[in-house]
């Protein structure tokens, strides 16, 4: 099939985010691309988002309003729902970049299994901060490999497309469960096209951000899972030193 018309199901979680939600499903909802389905997982909301998605009820595909163990719990539900032959998560707080982002990433190439691009950086009030990979040691490669995540995320979750045949659920009670899922994307891959373009603002400040330490010692056990113990003790040496190298160059 013609990855140009190809069914994409886009798929939002959120949880008590009334300030977020709206600008995220406009991003969606504007998209001149014309087969897509848009999902939104609600985590049994009672700050006021549930009178957002009413109010694009006409909009949502598949609305899902429940308790869940957490994001990533929530995002399996996601998956469970969606019936496009490619996903993409596009969380509460997140936005697509522009209207015409989807059509654009099916045009850069046919048939990919995965598509995946730059990400830009913003903060509460929407302000450009500027892309992903200038504001992080993680630049994101011309040819991204499941090897490249050797040493953490070096490709936006927000900014990374996948046929759904190729991806399972996410790991549960771990923060760094999407850098898992998109090693296991990668390496079930047959063909990556990197889009050369922009697919996503990201609202800096999220759940691993919060709870920093502990998602430290969940990209370990993850990365450990995929490239071993020995390499993988060597890579964390190496990001330590980054670390400590970006912090000082301020």
């Amino acid at each position: 099939m013609d990855s140009q018309f190809s069914k994409l199901s886009v798929i939002t979680v959120v949880y008590n985010a009334v300030h977020l939600i709206e600008g995220t499903i406009q991003s969606v909802i504007r998209q001149d691309y014309p087969n897509i389905e848009y999902i939104v997982i609600d985590g049994h909301s009672n700050d006021g988002t549930l009178s957002i998605l009413e109010k694009y009820a006409d909009k949502i595909d598949i609305l899902v309003s429940e308790p869940d163990k957490g994001l990533y719990d929530a995002m399996n539900k996601g998956l469970d729902k969606a019936t496009g032959e490619y996903v993409w998560f596009m969380n509460a707080g997140d936005w697509i970049h522009d209207a015409k982002t989807v059509s654009r990433i099916f045009q850069s190439a046919s048939g990919s299994d995965i598509y995946y691009g730059e990400c830009m950086f913003v903060d509460g009030k929407r302000n450009h901060l500027g892309l992903r990979s200038k504001k992080t040691p993680h630049h994101l490669p011309e040819e991204l490999t499941w090897q490249n995540m050797a040493r953490g995320m070096v490709v936006s979750h927000q900014s990374f497309i996948v046929r759904k045949k190729i991806i399972s659920h996410y790991i549960g009670n771990n923060l760094c469960a999407d850098i898992d899922w998109v090693i296991k994307a990668l390496k079930n891959a047959d063909k990556i096209t990197n889009t050369q373009l922009i697919l996503s603002e990201f609202l800096i400040g999220g759940l691993s951000k919060q709870r920093h330490r502990e998602s430290l010692g969940n990209r370990y056990s993850v990365l450990k899972n995929h490239f071993g113990l020995i390499p993988n003790i060597f890579n964390h040496m190496f990001i330590v030193l980054r670390a400590v190298y970006y912090k000082i160059k301020g």
